[in-house]
């Protein structure tokens, strides 16, 4: 019998897809849990996306374009402003911890797993007060259908932070289902159940009735986010004296912070200016363009989920060579995938569109724009991690915000004339230009070449 012909056969087949699927699951490497971890966050986020998507579809069909135009406003503020005001803890947890594990610092670890999250919820409480006194002052100013819901937008805020707070102390220890799926599953849930009772009972689903059940799903997730987390840690941190050290945490925090902040300004910045020139209708139409290509930035996230405590790990430890290479390794799987998910969705991107109504087809060329970007920058993968797990978070902070005030600048020019096209385009080129400074930075402060492909010099 000839051996060779065996692994062609049907039984053949199936041990080596085993056998492929158990080298990609399986084994204790970083690169095997890493990918386990990551397949975990990409599938939550998928999932997530999914729901999320039919939640935007059914809301955009049930409230009309003009309030669902106002919610995705109010929501962007909320989901802006919510990220940004922890401090950058959700970010800095991923470096604070394996530090504090590697040096043995218990009372501090203990302190900082209690109050980081008592820290971010006052103060996001004192801000999200100070925030509805701006709706307040500015209100003969504000389109009058948004008011309420940016008053609802307030009151959400401290738990969307603290959720926030939760989820990077979750991902620190590898708990990637509990840091994520409260606030991508849970949260999408309750909205979708929440409106859809409202719905059925025959209640007008408007922009402050959507705000309404968005706010509680956001409470209740984080509720529940911290029952779990709680006892999860008790498990894990032995009881004991807590240290507290908010100056410290602050000192690397406040620089990730500026990175976290400028890069989320990236993101929103065309949403909000596309409110403040064009229609709500088109607002909408572009809302539904980034929701279906969200799918390309869930791969970035997903890697840079489960790398940066990894990053701050083998820095600390002062292994090189570890690091460089698990470096190269997350790049690799950030760029492939994207390209692959990228060439998907624009390929489906009329009938994904068509979901949220007939209207939103003329969204379609749009998508082409926009995929560019997030191409481009997925070709350096999840760097800005490596920079600032490895203290260089100045440096990053001053690429996005050169990249910010790039993406702000463009977007005034364009938008006006152009609408969700100029939108779209405005924000591509932003990120190329952040693509190309993070990739000079890394070269120059840290000698490593951080592209998917080509060889460094």
């Amino acid at each position: 019998m000839d051996t060779q012909s065996a692994p062609a056969s049907p039984a053949g087949a199936t041990a080596r897809l085993r056998s492929m699927l158990a080298g990609f699951l399986g084994g204790s490497s970083d690169a095997s849990v890493t990918r386990r971890l990551a397949g975990t966050v990409f599938i939550i986020r998928v999932v997530s996306a999914a729901m999320a998507y039919l939640s935007q579809i059914l809301l955009a069909r049930w409230m009309g374009g003009s309030d669902y135009g106002v919610y995705v406003y109010v929501w962007t503020w909320v989901l802006l402003l919510g990220s940004m005001m922890d401090f950058g803890i959700s970010a800095s947890a991923q470096k604070i911890i394996p530090e504090y594990r590697a040096g043995g610092d218990d009372a501090l670890l203990r302190g900082f797993l209690f109050g980081s999250r008592w820290m971010t919820f006052a103060v996001s409480t004192v801000v999200s007060v100070l925030l509805a006194g701006v709706v307040k002052l500015l209100s003969p100013w504000i389109d009058a259908h948004a008011v309420v819901p940016l008053y609802i937008g307030c009151l959400t805020l401290p738990a969307f932070v603290v959720a926030n707070t939760q989820d990077g102390i979750a991902r620190s220890h590898d708990w990637m289902r509990l840091g994520l799926m409260p606030q991508f599953i849970i949260r999408q849930s309750l909205i979708i159940g929440l409106t859809a009772g409202a719905f059925a009972l025959g209640f007008n689903l408007g922009a402050t009735a959507a705000m309404l059940a968005s706010a509680a799903a956001v409470w209740i997730a984080m509720i529940g986010q911290m029952i779990v987390l709680n006892r999860r840690l008790d498990g894990e941190v032995k009881p004991g004296v807590k240290a507290y050290d908010f100056r410290g945490w602050l000192a690397i925090s406040l620089p990730i912070l500026l990175v976290e902040s400028f890069y989320l300004l990236l993101s929103y910045t065309d949403v909000l200016v596309l409110q403040q020139f064009r229609s709500s209708e088109e607002v909408g139409v572009y809302f539904a363009v980034v929701k279906t290509l969200a799918l390309v930035s869930f791969i970035h996230y997903a890697m840079a989920a489960t790398t940066a405590h990894r990053f701050a790990e083998y820095h600390a430890l002062g292994d090189k060579a570890r690091l460089s290479a698990y470096v190269a390794y997350a790049i690799q799987w950030t760029f492939w995938p994207s390209l692959a998910a990228t060439i998907l969705l624009l390929a489906m991107g009329k009938p994904l569109l068509w979901l949220f109504g007939p209207q939103f087809v003329v969204g379609y060329d749009i998508m082409f724009v926009a995929a560019i970007g997030l191409l481009v920058r997925s070709a350096i993968g999840p760097v800005e991690r490596l920079l600032n797990m490895l203290g260089h978070q100045l440096i990053c902070a001053l690429a996005y915000a050169l990249a910010f005030a790039m993406n702000v600048a463009l977007c005034v020019a364009l938008v006006p004339r152009f609408g969700g096209h100029g939108a779209a385009a405005a924000t591509s080129a932003s990120l190329i230009f952040e693509t190309v400074l993070l990739f000079w930075i890394v070269r120059k402060r840290l000698g490593l070449h951080v592209l998917a492909f080509g060889k460094g010099s």
